[in-house]
Order: structure tokens, then C-alpha cells, then sequence
């Protein structure tokens, strides 16, 4: 319990903890950034670690010259696309042992086809789209892994939806961050930083199902 308190107040109040952190530790904070950022794409069941808020903070403190900027987006640009490699990786090798192929009763070929068939077609938007949603950005590369999605249309997609997400972020949080009502309303922010999208993605899997039945 003391450990979900924990990063429920991390998460919640990044903006101070970051800010301790660079006051006593200095440039340890871009190789601290790097871990968490890696480790939220790059490691399945790590998806709760802070992401979106983290990067917009990150720009917030770029902004009042407290990081720098091309440093910080390169270096964590660098960490969200080795993560998503990562969990690529971990998911095409890994998962089809897992579940045992032809062997397995937990191994369904009609859906994995068809899960290799999306991927090919619509894996592209997914892996970009996917980083911008909580959870669904740690699982999206996994899965793309053991439906075999191929590696170099992986990658470039890879790469795009890691520039777009963590340049955007970083940018959006260093032009606005520092504004007085956005500092007043962070935690709010934060929290529909979270939940939004995933109210989206819920609607998106009800509306799905439904259309299915």
C-alpha cells in the first residue's frame, strides 16, 4: 500500500518530486528520466509509471531553464523508442513460447492471423496513436511483437509516434507549463492527462464490441 501511495503522489505531484530531484541530484535527473521513460514503454507490466505528465512537466522546467531542452527531448526521445524496441522484442520472441503455438490450448490461430493481419494493415496508426494513451502505449509494441508485425514498418512507426509524442509533449509543457492557471490546475491537468484517453479507448472497445455483437 505504501508503494501505490507513493506513486500515486509521484504521478499526482511530479512537478515538485522532479523538481527536488534536479535541486539535489543536477544532471542525474536526465539519466532518471531516461529509466522511467524506457521502462513505461519498454517493460509490459510497467504501464502505470508517469508519462504524458512527466514529459509536459519536463517542458515546464525546460521552460524556466531549470533542463535543457534539446537535451531532454533527444535523450527521452532516444528512451521512448528503444523502450517500444524493447517490448517489441520481448512480445516476438517471447510471447509465441508463452502461449506454445499449435501446441497450446491457449493458442488460437484464427486470431492470431487476423491479429497479424491488422497489425500489417493498421499497425502503423496503432503504434503512433498508442502513444498517447496511458497503459494501451506499454502494450501496443508487445502485442505488435507477437502478432509479428514486421520490424521495419515496426520501427518507422516506431520512431514517427516517438518524435510526435515526446517532442510534442515537451514542447506543449515548455511554451505553457509555466502559465500561472496551468500551474494552479496541475494536478487537474494530470488527471485528465490520464483518464481522458482512457475514456476514449473504453468508449472505442464498448462501441467495438458493440458493433460486433
Amino acid at each position: 500500500m505504501e508503494i501505490i501511495s507513493f506513486l500515486i503522489d509521484f504521478i499526482l505531484h511530479v512537478d515538485k518530486h522532479l523538481e527536488a530531484f534536479v535541486q539535489s541530484y543536477g544532471g542525474w535527473v536526465y539519466a532518471l528520466l531516461f529509466l522511467i521513460i524506457f521502462v513505461e514503454t519498454g517493460v509490459v507490466v510497467m504501464p502505470f509509471l508517469p508519462g504524458d505528465s512527466l514529459l509536459f512537466v519536463v517542458g515546464a522546467m525546460c521552460g524556466v531553464g531549470l533542463m535543457s531542452y534539446p537535451l531532454s527531448v533527444g535523450l527521452l526521445f532516444a528512451a521512448a523508442v528503444l523502450g517500444n524496441q524493447c517490448n517489441y522484442t520481448i512480445g516476438h520472441y517471447f510471447g509465441p513460447k508463452v502461449f506454445g503455438w499449435e501446441d497450446s490450448r491457449w493458442f488460437n490461430k484464427k486470431a492470431f492471423d487476423q491479429a497479424h493481419a491488422f497489425y500489417e494493415k493498421y499497425g502503423g496508426i496503432t503504434i503512433v496513436a498508442a502513444r498517447f494513451m496511458p497503459f494501451l502505449r506499454t502494450f501496443a509494441p508487445f502485442v505488435a511483437g507477437v502478432a509479428q508485425m514486421t520490424r521495419s514498418r515496426f520501427t518507422f512507426f516506431d520512431v514517427l509516434g516517438g518524435a510526435l509524442w515526446v517532442g510534442g509533449i515537451i514542447t506543449v509543457g515548455y511554451f505553457f507549463g509555466n502559465m500561472p492557471w496551468v500551474k494552479l490546475h496541475l494536478d487537474k491537468i494530470i488527471w485528465a492527462m490520464i483518464l481522458v484517453p482512457g475514456l476514449v479507448v473504453l468508449y472505442g472497445a464498448w462501441k467495438g464490441h458493440k458493433k460486433a455483437a
